[in-house]
Protein backbone atom coordinates (compact mmCIF):
# COMPACT_ATOMS: atom_id res chain seq x y z
CA UNK A 1 0.00 0.00 0.00
CA UNK A 2 1.15 3.20 -0.60
CA UNK A 3 0.36 5.09 2.32
CA UNK A 4 1.39 2.04 4.68
CA UNK A 5 2.79 4.73 7.37
CA UNK A 6 -0.11 7.28 7.26
CA UNK A 7 -2.63 4.30 7.52
CA UNK A 8 -0.47 2.40 10.39
CA UNK A 9 -0.45 5.80 12.72
CA UNK A 10 -4.27 6.60 11.99
CA UNK A 11 -5.04 2.66 12.89
CA UNK A 12 -3.02 3.11 16.38
CA UNK A 13 -4.68 6.84 17.13
CA UNK A 14 -7.53 7.37 18.92
CA UNK A 15 -7.42 11.40 19.05
CA UNK A 16 -6.76 12.66 15.17
CA UNK A 17 -7.01 16.05 14.07
CA UNK A 18 -6.69 17.43 10.94
CA UNK A 19 -5.93 21.11 10.04
CA UNK A 20 -6.53 21.53 6.34
CA UNK A 21 -5.83 24.95 3.67
CA UNK A 22 -7.31 25.69 0.35
CA UNK A 23 -5.28 22.53 -0.99
CA UNK A 24 -7.70 20.21 0.14
CA UNK A 25 -10.40 22.32 -2.10
CA UNK A 26 -8.84 22.91 -5.25
CA UNK A 27 -10.54 19.35 -6.55
CA UNK A 28 -13.51 20.62 -5.81
CA UNK A 29 -12.05 23.25 -8.20
CA UNK A 30 -12.46 25.77 -5.18
CA UNK A 31 -8.97 28.21 -6.52
CA UNK A 32 -6.50 28.20 -4.37
CA UNK A 33 -4.61 31.36 -2.78
CA UNK A 34 -1.24 31.76 -3.04
CA UNK A 35 -0.46 29.96 -6.14
CA UNK A 36 1.51 31.15 -9.44
CA UNK A 37 -2.34 31.55 -10.89
CA UNK A 38 -4.35 31.61 -7.64
CA UNK A 39 -7.01 33.90 -6.67
CA UNK A 40 -3.95 36.53 -5.28
CA UNK A 41 -2.36 36.92 -8.84
CA UNK A 42 -5.81 38.72 -10.00
CA UNK A 43 -5.83 42.28 -10.74
CA UNK A 44 -9.75 42.51 -11.74
CA UNK A 45 -10.76 45.42 -10.18
CA UNK A 46 -7.78 47.23 -10.00
CA UNK A 47 -6.77 46.56 -6.06
CA UNK A 48 -5.32 43.35 -5.05
CA UNK A 49 -8.23 40.48 -4.34
CA UNK A 50 -6.37 40.90 -0.48
CA UNK A 51 -7.51 43.93 0.07
CA UNK A 52 -11.30 43.45 -2.21
CA UNK A 53 -11.47 40.92 0.90
CA UNK A 54 -10.23 43.29 3.74
CA UNK A 55 -12.75 44.49 6.55
CA UNK A 56 -12.14 48.15 5.18
CA UNK A 57 -12.96 47.44 1.40
CA UNK A 58 -16.51 45.56 2.44
CA UNK A 59 -17.90 48.14 4.01
CA UNK A 60 -16.43 51.07 1.46
CA UNK A 61 -17.37 48.99 -1.42
CA UNK A 62 -19.91 46.21 -0.58
CA UNK A 63 -21.05 45.97 -4.08
CA UNK A 64 -17.40 45.29 -5.78
CA UNK A 65 -17.24 42.90 -2.70
CA UNK A 66 -19.88 41.00 -3.20
CA UNK A 67 -19.29 40.67 -6.44
CA UNK A 68 -15.79 39.60 -6.50
CA UNK A 69 -17.19 37.00 -3.89
CA UNK A 70 -19.55 35.67 -6.27
CA UNK A 71 -17.70 35.49 -9.18
CA UNK A 72 -14.75 33.74 -7.85
CA UNK A 73 -15.61 32.07 -4.45
CA UNK A 74 -19.45 31.65 -4.40
CA UNK A 75 -19.89 29.01 -7.35
CA UNK A 76 -23.20 26.93 -7.12
CA UNK A 77 -21.20 24.06 -9.11
CA UNK A 78 -18.47 23.29 -5.72
CA UNK A 79 -19.34 20.17 -4.28
CA UNK A 80 -17.18 17.90 -1.80
CA UNK A 81 -14.50 15.29 -3.22
CA UNK A 82 -13.33 11.84 -2.62
CA UNK A 83 -11.01 13.51 0.13
CA UNK A 84 -13.86 14.88 1.96
CA UNK A 85 -16.20 12.47 1.83
CA UNK A 86 -13.17 10.04 3.27
CA UNK A 87 -13.03 12.16 6.33
CA UNK A 88 -16.51 11.31 6.66
CA UNK A 89 -15.61 7.61 7.27
CA UNK A 90 -12.71 8.21 9.23
CA UNK A 91 -14.95 9.77 12.03
CA UNK A 92 -15.25 6.02 12.91
CA UNK A 93 -11.32 5.79 12.93
CA UNK A 94 -10.48 8.22 15.47
CA UNK A 95 -10.46 10.87 13.42
CA UNK A 96 -12.28 14.17 16.49
CA UNK A 97 -11.68 16.78 14.62
CA UNK A 98 -11.11 19.01 11.59
CA UNK A 99 -10.07 22.28 11.81
CA UNK A 100 -10.28 24.40 8.52
CA UNK A 101 -8.74 27.66 7.06
CA UNK A 102 -11.10 27.00 4.27
CA UNK A 103 -14.82 29.36 4.03
CA UNK A 104 -16.49 26.63 1.77
CA UNK A 105 -18.38 24.61 3.78
CA UNK A 106 -17.18 21.66 2.23
CA UNK A 107 -16.38 19.30 4.63
CA UNK A 108 -19.83 19.84 6.51
CA UNK A 109 -21.62 19.66 2.94
CA UNK A 110 -19.59 16.05 2.72
CA UNK A 111 -20.89 15.49 6.38
CA UNK A 112 -18.31 15.68 9.13
CA UNK A 113 -19.51 16.40 12.24
CA UNK A 114 -16.75 18.13 14.63
CA UNK A 115 -15.31 21.25 11.63
CA UNK A 116 -13.82 24.39 13.27
CA UNK A 117 -13.67 27.20 10.52
CA UNK A 118 -10.96 29.09 11.65
CA UNK A 119 -12.31 31.71 9.09
CA UNK A 120 -16.46 31.12 9.09
CA UNK A 121 -18.02 29.81 6.07
CA UNK A 122 -19.48 31.84 2.93
CA UNK A 123 -22.63 29.60 4.00
CA UNK A 124 -23.93 32.07 6.32
CA UNK A 125 -24.48 35.48 6.22
CA UNK A 126 -25.82 37.95 8.25
CA UNK A 127 -27.37 41.56 8.63
CA UNK A 128 -25.07 44.03 10.70
CA UNK A 129 -28.21 46.01 11.96
CA UNK A 130 -30.26 43.39 13.24
CA UNK A 131 -28.40 39.87 12.58
CA UNK A 132 -30.84 38.15 10.49
CA UNK A 133 -29.19 35.28 8.80
CA UNK A 134 -29.07 34.31 4.84
CA UNK A 135 -27.74 31.37 2.99
CA UNK A 136 -25.35 31.23 0.25
CA UNK A 137 -28.11 30.56 -2.17
CA UNK A 138 -29.96 33.51 -1.68
CA UNK A 139 -26.55 36.30 -2.18
CA UNK A 140 -25.79 34.14 -5.16
CA UNK A 141 -29.87 34.98 -6.16
CA UNK A 142 -29.55 38.37 -5.36
CA UNK A 143 -27.88 41.09 -7.76
CA UNK A 144 -24.18 42.30 -5.84
CA UNK A 145 -25.82 45.56 -5.83
CA UNK A 146 -28.89 44.91 -3.75
CA UNK A 147 -27.21 42.63 -1.27
CA UNK A 148 -29.31 44.48 1.68
CA UNK A 149 -31.16 42.98 4.52
CA UNK A 150 -34.85 42.62 3.37
CA UNK A 151 -36.20 43.51 6.51
CA UNK A 152 -34.32 46.07 7.95
CA UNK A 153 -32.08 47.17 4.60
CA UNK A 154 -29.10 47.03 6.53
CA UNK A 155 -25.87 45.71 4.89
CA UNK A 156 -25.37 42.16 4.91
CA UNK A 157 -22.05 40.70 5.92
CA UNK A 158 -20.39 36.79 5.09
CA UNK A 159 -19.71 35.18 8.25
CA UNK A 160 -16.10 35.23 7.45
CA UNK A 161 -12.75 36.74 8.83
CA UNK A 162 -12.11 39.54 6.67
CA UNK A 163 -8.38 40.78 6.60
CA UNK A 164 -8.07 43.44 9.25
CA UNK A 165 -10.24 41.39 11.45
CA UNK A 166 -9.42 39.29 14.54
CA UNK A 167 -10.25 35.01 14.61
CA UNK A 168 -13.54 34.20 17.04
CA UNK A 169 -12.08 33.32 19.88
CA UNK A 170 -14.47 30.69 20.98
CA UNK A 171 -12.87 28.75 17.41
CA UNK A 172 -9.33 29.47 18.46
CA UNK A 173 -9.79 28.11 21.91
CA UNK A 174 -11.48 25.17 20.72
CA UNK A 175 -9.01 24.52 17.91
CA UNK A 176 -6.03 24.46 20.78
CA UNK A 177 -8.04 22.25 23.21
CA UNK A 178 -8.32 19.83 20.18
CA UNK A 179 -4.31 20.28 19.18
CA UNK A 180 -3.15 20.16 22.50
CA UNK A 181 -4.89 16.82 23.09
CA UNK A 182 -4.59 15.14 19.33
CA UNK A 183 -2.09 11.94 19.34
CA UNK A 184 -1.81 12.57 15.49
CA UNK A 185 -2.11 15.40 13.76
CA UNK A 186 -2.32 15.67 9.64
CA UNK A 187 -1.62 19.06 7.79
CA UNK A 188 -3.11 18.87 4.54
CA UNK A 189 -3.37 21.68 1.27
CA UNK A 190 -1.47 24.09 3.48
CA UNK A 191 1.14 26.17 3.04
CA UNK A 192 1.58 26.85 6.87
CA UNK A 193 3.17 30.46 6.08
CA UNK A 194 -1.12 32.52 6.79
CA UNK A 195 -0.69 33.95 10.31
CA UNK A 196 -2.33 33.27 12.58
CA UNK A 197 -3.83 30.17 11.31
CA UNK A 198 -0.26 28.61 10.67
CA UNK A 199 0.86 29.46 14.36
CA UNK A 200 -1.70 26.99 15.76
CA UNK A 201 0.52 24.04 14.80
CA UNK A 202 3.12 24.74 18.05
CA UNK A 203 -0.07 23.67 20.53
CA UNK A 204 0.30 20.14 19.26
CA UNK A 205 2.17 18.07 21.69
CA UNK A 206 2.38 14.75 19.95
CA UNK A 207 5.15 12.84 18.45
CA UNK A 208 3.24 12.11 15.07
CA UNK A 209 3.32 14.99 12.61
CA UNK A 210 1.84 14.26 9.02
CA UNK A 211 2.17 16.99 6.56
CA UNK A 212 0.58 16.11 3.46
CA UNK A 213 1.44 18.88 0.38
CA UNK A 214 2.54 19.44 -2.92
CA UNK A 215 5.04 21.57 -1.59
CA UNK A 216 7.22 22.60 1.11
CA UNK A 217 6.60 24.25 3.93
CA UNK A 218 7.99 25.81 7.03
CA UNK A 219 7.34 22.99 9.41
CA UNK A 220 8.66 19.98 6.84
CA UNK A 221 11.89 19.82 9.45
CA UNK A 222 9.45 19.07 12.24
CA UNK A 223 7.20 16.20 10.12
CA UNK A 224 7.86 12.68 11.16
CA UNK A 225 6.29 11.82 7.83
CA UNK A 226 5.84 13.68 4.43
CA UNK A 227 3.28 13.10 1.66
CA UNK A 228 3.79 14.96 -1.40
CA UNK A 229 0.12 14.15 -3.28
CA UNK A 230 -3.43 15.12 -3.37
CA UNK A 231 -5.77 15.46 -0.20
CA UNK A 232 -8.06 13.44 -2.20
CA UNK A 233 -5.85 11.35 -3.15
CA UNK A 234 -4.33 9.88 -0.18
CA UNK A 235 -7.12 10.16 2.15
CA UNK A 236 -9.66 7.95 -0.17
CA UNK A 237 -6.44 5.77 -0.81
CA UNK A 238 -6.95 5.46 3.26
CA UNK A 239 -10.07 4.90 3.43
CA UNK A 240 -10.03 1.44 1.05
CA UNK A 241 -7.56 0.40 3.30
CA UNK A 242 -9.96 0.52 6.34
CA UNK A 243 -12.29 -1.24 4.37
CA UNK A 244 -10.75 -3.87 2.69
CA UNK A 245 -8.98 -4.58 6.48
CA UNK A 246 -13.16 -5.04 7.80
CA UNK A 247 -14.22 -6.55 4.72
CA UNK A 248 -11.99 -9.75 5.59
Amino acid sequence: MKYQALFSLIESSKKIVVFGGAGTSTESNVPDFRSENGLYSMQEYGVSPEEILSHQYFYTHPDRFYDFLKKHLMLSNIKPHKGHHALVYLESHGLNTIITQNIDGLHQAAGSKNVLELHGSLDRHFCINCHSGYDADWIRQTPAGSIKCPKCGGLVKPDVVLYGESLDQDIMSQSVKALSEADLLIVAGTSLVVYPASSFIRFYRGKNLVLINKSETPYDRNASHIIRDSFGEVFSEIQSAFEAQSSK
